[in-house]
C-alpha cells in the first residue's frame, strides 16, 4: 500500500444494521487503531439512524471517525474494504442492510475521482446520518466551500438520536 511521509487526517463514516453493527463499528476502529500506518483520533457519538434510500428495513447506527494514517486514499480504502471483508461483510443490494460499512468522506483536503475512490464522499452532503456524526469530530471541515456545521444545519434530521454520547464507547466494547 502506498505511503505518504507525513501523517495525513482521514474522516471515515461507519455503520450497520445487522447482527451487533455497534459491536462490529468497535471492532473496525480497534483494527484500524491497531493498524501500523493508522491511528485513531477521535470518533463520534453513537447515533441510531433510520433507514435512507431502502426504507424497509431495520433502523441503523452510524458513527465517525478521525484516522490520522501514512497511508494514502487509495491505501486506506484497500484496508477499509480489507476490515469490511475479514469481518464478513457481503455486499449484496445497494443501500441495503449489512453486518458493517465504512466509508471514507475525506482525506485531508485532498480531491479523488477515479473509478476506484471518490473524495470527498460524493453523497454525504445529502445525508443527516453521516453529517451528524461527522459534526462530532471535525464540524469546520470544509466540503463543498462550506463547513460540515453548516450542511448539518440544512439537513433533514427527522428521526436520528443519540444513542450513546460517550465518544469512548468503542473502546468500552473492546475489554
Amino acid at each position: 500500500m502506498p505511503r505518504s511521509r507525513t501523517p495525513a487526517t482521514a474522516w471515515l463514516g461507519l455503520g450497520g444494521n445487522v447482527g451487533d453493527p455497534v459491536a462490529a463499528m468497535a471492532e473496525a476502529l480497534s483494527r484500524l487503531d491497531a493498524h501500523p500506518d493508522c491511528a485513531v483520533s477521535a470518533v463520534s457519538r453513537l447515533y441510531r439512524t433510520p433507514p435512507w434510500g431502502k426504507t424497509d428495513q431495520d433502523w441503523f447506527f452510524n458513527s465517525a471517525a478521525a484516522i490520522e494514517t501514512t497511508l494514502g486514499p487509495h491505501g486506506l480504502l484497500d484496508l477499509c474494504l480489507e476490515i469490511e471483508r475479514a469481518m464478513k461483510r457481503i455486499r449484496q443490494e445497494r443501500w441495503g442492510p449489512r453486518t458493517l460499512d465504512m466509508d471514507i468522506l475525506a482525506y485531508d483536503d485532498l480531491p479523488v475521482h477515479d473509478d476506484r475512490l471518490t473524495l470527498p464522499h460524493p453523497r454525504m452532503l445529502d445525508r443527516a446520518f453521516v453529517l451528524m456524526p461527522l459534526a462530532d469530530v471535525a464540524p469546520s471541515l470544509v466540503i463543498g466551500g462550506s463547513p460540515v456545521a453548516a450542511w448539518l444545519a440544512d439537513a433533514d434530521k427527522a428521526g436520528i438520536e443519540i444513542a450513546d454520547e460517550d465518544r469512548g464507547w468503542w473502546k468500552a466494547l473492546r475489554k
